[in-house]
């Protein structure tokens, strides 16, 4: 089931918190506003850089009912991550996603107890995608985070037929070879949004439509630029601005990526507050030195929309 293909960037977006560590829902109006100016078109909220394994269900449920109601009647679409290590927990979360109006949810696999083959896999996934049936699913792969060495080809092979309404996978692997594979199997029929920011340049080369990845909260003008390059025919500037995109994820995850991507967000605008433990959060010196980082090599005339 695919009632449309994702076209473009999709955010993967922040879970803002006061400096306490709850949950502050009155930023979301600010981050979906932030998006549509940075000519974002969907929001994947509660994801791995939602820090979604940090949150309870119903903080979980709470922040999907906030950027519903921020994003009613906007041209910002929004997917909801509903993955556990709990099938019940997700079950729960993809019905209220359905109820709630997005236009899809995805799931990454349980990763304390792991699926011990790609069968067992799609066992999981079937469970999460039937709460839904009327939105599209698609399976999460992101083995970094996950530990999960199956292959997504595999398991789009076996759940085909198994999962009625499977739209696809959320791609974020490096494994450009089965990205490949993903997108060709059952002659193109799966959505494959590419999730590896780096990498993006490669993926259209592979033929990439869609992408959702956490550092469009902050830097959609360059992947925008990147993107109309690519299809232009300019590669040399679709290079460049490519490796604005590495040079960038590499001063911040050089600080403790989760942290230092909350507190970019912060220097443009919109306060999304500290990680929440085990991720860790920057200080004011870290701050002041990711900034100055930051501004040397042209990080804010780069992201101006």
């Amino acid at each position: 089931m695919i009632k449309h293909r994702i076209q473009g960037l999709v955010a993967a977006t922040h879970t803002p918190f006061h400096q306490d560590g709850t949950l502050r829902l009155d930023i979301v109006e600010e981050q979906a506003a932030h998006l549509h100016k940075s000519g974002v078109s969907h929001a994947f909220i509660g994801g791995t850089t939602g820090e979604s394994s940090s949150l309870t269900l119903q903080e979980r449920t709470a922040l999907a009912v906030r950027w519903f109601e921020v994003t009613q009647g906007a041209e910002l679409k929004v997917i909801v991550h509903v993955g556990s290590n709990c099938l019940a927990d997700s079950r729960h979360l993809a019905a209220q996603a359905q109820e709630l109006g997005a236009v899809a949810v995805s799931a990454l696999a349980p990763s304390y107890f792991k699926p011990g083959n790609v069968a067992t896999l799609v066992e999981s996934m079937s469970e999460i995608a039937s709460a839904a049936p009327e939105l599209p699913f698609y399976y999460y792969e992101i083995p970094t985070m996950t530990g999960l060495t199956l292959l997504p080809s595999e398991f789009l092979a076996q759940a085909a037929d198994r999962i009625p309404n499977l739209a696809g996978i959320k791609f974020t692997s490096s494994n450009l070879m089965e990205y490949q594979l993903c997108r060709d199997s059952h002659n193109g029929r799966f959505d494959i949004p590419f999730g590896f920011d780096e990498m993006m340049l490669g993926a259209l080369a592979f033929g990439a439509t869609g992408a959702v990845g956490s550092s469009f909260n902050f830097a959609a003008p360059i992947y925008n630029r990147l993107i109309a390059a690519f299809h232009c025919g300019d590669l040399i500037s679709a290079r460049e601005e490519q490796m604005r995109s590495v040079r960038t994820i590499q001063k911040l995850a050089a600080r403790g990526y989760m942290g230092a991507a909350k507190a970019t967000m912060k220097m443009l605008g919109v306060d999304v507050g500290p990680a929440r433990l085990p991720c860790g959060s920057l200080n004011e010196a870290q701050t002041q030195a990711l900034r100055s980082d930051l501004e040397q090599m042209g990080f804010f005339e780069w992201v101006k929309p």
